[in-house]
């Protein structure tokens, strides 16, 4: 069983008396410990279906399983408690609170999750490890560099050992050099174990993830990197409405 499954998804909106197709009949697998990109261009629907994917927006019509859960009818309830122990965010502008450190801003998901301070500080402290960052937890945003700020932000994404992380344009803010080194650290959490999904709308980019969704006018349309053809397994390439 796929950690995430999308079947036959819709998402319409009206604006002014006009029907707006954000998302048209999309069928996806996402497996557990994969590391792909979703890719298209402003206004494709790519942001639609990443809101739909991390539960922050739900369905016009289809159906969606998130380890084992089935969620497209989730009250708005039980959507926020299956964000905060299922889902991790990094966006492109970190969205660090600037009053607080890094080891409190890194907390944050955890007193959600009604933690106690030890193991806030204790769980905190091990995912600044895991981004090399332990020796800035009493630092506040405004004192590191771009780059620490979104490790800072992955950190945070991972405390709760979320089952899937999704990237929202994570080096968008960043110097090439400096989102290379994201990307590395992601490609490196995918060898641990976690699944990561990318937004992007830089091909470069998504070329460097195993595989590729890109989506157009809320379809999709390419689901396989090319580098991949002759591979033993080579994810399908599935028509519209039929599951990745």
């Amino acid at each position: 069983m796929a950690l995430l499954e999308l079947r036959d998804v819709h998402k319409t909106y009206h604006l002014g008396g006009e029907e707006i197709r954000a998302l048209d009949g999309v069928s996806m697998d996402i497996e557990a410990g994969e590391f792909i990109s979703i890719i298209g261009p402003s206004g494709s629907g790519k942001s639609t279906l990443m809101h739909i994917l991390g539960c922050l927006d739900s369905p016009s019509r289809g159906t969606i399983k998130l380890d084992g859960l089935m969620i497209e009818k989730a009250t708005s309830r039980q959507l926020a408690s299956i964000r905060n122990q299922k889902i991790g965010f990094v966006f492109q502008f970190f969205n660090l609170l600037p009053k607080l450190n890094v080891l409190q801003n890194v907390e944050l998901p955890m007193i959600y999750a009604g933690a106690n301070a030890k193991e806030r500080r204790d769980r905190a402290m091990e995912a600044l490890q895991l981004v090399q960052l332990e020796n800035r937890a009493k630092h506040r945003p405004s004192q590191l560099s771009g780059g620490q700020q979104q490790r800072v932000a992955i950190a945070r994404a991972l405390v709760n050992s979320p089952r899937i992380v999704f990237a929202d344009e994570p080096t968008g803010n960043l110097d090439s050099h400096t989102g290379e080194a994201i990307l590395n650290l992601f490609r490196t959490l995918t060898q641990q174990g976690r699944t990561i999904v990318l937004v992007t709308h830089d091909p470069e980019i998504a070329a460097l993830t195993p595989r590729r969704i890109e989506i157009r006018d809320g379809k999709i349309s390419v689901k396989v990197d090319p580098r991949l053809a002759g591979l033993d397994r080579v994810p399908a390439v599935a028509e519209p409405g039929k599951a990745a």
